[in-house]
């Protein structure tokens, strides 16, 4: 099995990006489900309840089209480790870099071979006896096929740490932690069953990428947080926001001319997919969906800032509201920034690592498209958190405006049950 170490000797990722870029495929469709969002005759749950219906029927056709493009891969099948029947060290051609190479005696444990012992070459972790993998069994029939480690079996563990989420969200988090779960459950199954079959099957990523981050956004916050003002506030800043860093990634990513093969993975992707995929609006959707989890946290804390100082201080003015809400949220913009900086950078980390090995300057190095993109990404971010503040806190205002709260009341209330 040829490993990315390999496949680098014998091509340029520079040069295969340019093919790529050649070859792209033009005739893109497109799907406006962006036009349901702007509806103004929904009232919330209606809104609520059409996403969720949209989401469901559109689900099997997305489907059909994803499993008709992973036709003709070669069988990934369990297996477990029975011996070890050879293991040497071998310097990977053309460096001076060592790996261990194995040979094992395997049998599968699950699929078409089950029960059978086979010889498996293994270039990737060591293992040993007992230690269960995934492997990768090419064309030539269960004898005459060749079979190597494609993955660690790490299934166990992170059914693990998922049951220690859970319950740790449940414990602490109460109907609140709950409700929070649900609406991730959701948000994945959106990404999982409509974005990423939709993008697979050719429609505009970004299109996709800006329906899909709405949904979320909507379904999040009302299944979270019940259906009231001060939610409808945060979910209208956040779509608000979502639309303003849209169009600034776009340009940005269109002015630094991004194409979007700025990985490997990328490259394989253009081959398996026959040049379906636009790889610059994949590149525009994934930092769309990278800004949600903060820019959530962001809006729906300033709007419940905005409300309590409604409820403390109901005799403010829009301009006193909005002064003092703001002073709240320079202090959460500048917590949030640094997280999503360092978040970028702890991500990042092998690419910085990369500097350190060039005889490139600084100026030459993050010039490159690997550099530049992860640049990009992390300052349109920023920018799209730090807008969410002033956008989320004017509309707040504009919509608690109507609103009388007890005197006194300074416990926020939020309505979490839906109407029947």
């Amino acid at each position: 099995m040829l490993r990315q170490l390999h496949f680098k000797e014998e091509f340029s990722l520079s040069s295969i990006r340019t093919f790529c870029i050649g070859h792209r495929n033009t005739n893109i469709k497109q799907v406006y489900f962006w036009g349901l969002m702007t509806n103004r005759r929904f009232s919330q749950a209606k809104v609520f309840w059409a996403m969720f219906t949209v989401m469901f029927f559109c689900t099997p056709f997305y489907t059909a089209h994803a499993q008709s493009q992973n036709q003709g891969a070669n069988d990934i099948e369990l297996a477990k480790v029975l011996q070890i029947t050879s293991q040497t060290i071998q310097n990977v051609p053309g460096t001076n870099t060592s790996e261990t190479v194995q040979t094992l005696q395997a049998e599968i444990l699950e699929g078409p071979g089950k029960g059978m012992t086979v010889t498996v070459h293994n270039d990737y972790l060591n293992l040993k006896p007992g230690d269960e993998f995934y492997a990768d069994h090419s064309s030539g029939g269960a004898i005459n096929g060749t079979w190597n480690v494609q993955e660690p079996y790490r299934l166990p563990v992170l059914e693990i740490l998922g049951g220690i989420l859970v319950l740790t969200i449940i414990i602490f988090g109460g109907k609140q932690g709950i409700r929070g779960l649900i609406s991730l459950i959701a948000s994945l199954a959106a990404i999982i069953w409509v974005l990423l079959p939709g993008i697979l099957a050719g429609y505009s990523p970004i299109l996709l990428s800006i329906g899909i981050s709405s949904f979320i956004v909507i379904i999040g916050s009302y299944i979270t947080h019940g259906f009231s003002r001060t939610t409808t506030a945060a979910v209208l800043g956040m779509i608000v926001t979502i639309c303003i860093t849209g169009a600034v990634a776009y340009w940005s990513v269109h002015a630094a001319m991004l194409s979007g093969y700025s990985s490997e993975e990328v490259t394989y992707l253009h081959f398996a997919t026959n040049g379906s995929i636009d790889f610059v609006g994949l590149l525009l959707g994934g930092i769309m969906i990278g800004l949600l989890g903060i820019l959530y946290d962001a809006a729906i804390g300033q709007a419940v800032a905005v409300e309590e100082l409604k409820r403390a201080a109901s005799h403010y003015t829009p301009w006193q509201l909005y002064k003092r809400a703001e002073r709240i949220g320079r202090e959460h913009i500048g917590a949030l920034v640094n997280t999503l900086a360092i978040a970028y950078v702890g991500v990042s980390l092998p690419l910085l690592l990369l500097l350190h090995f060039t005889n490139m300057s600084l100026a030459v190095t993050i010039n490159q498209e690997i550099f530049a993109t992860e640049i990009i990404r992390m300052m349109v971010g920023s920018i799209g958190l730090v807008l969410a503040v002033p956008i989320t806190t004017l509309l707040s205002i504009w919509v608690l405006r109507g609103s009388n709260f007890p005197p006194g009341t300074g416990e926020h209330s939020h309505s979490h049950s839906f109407p029947n």
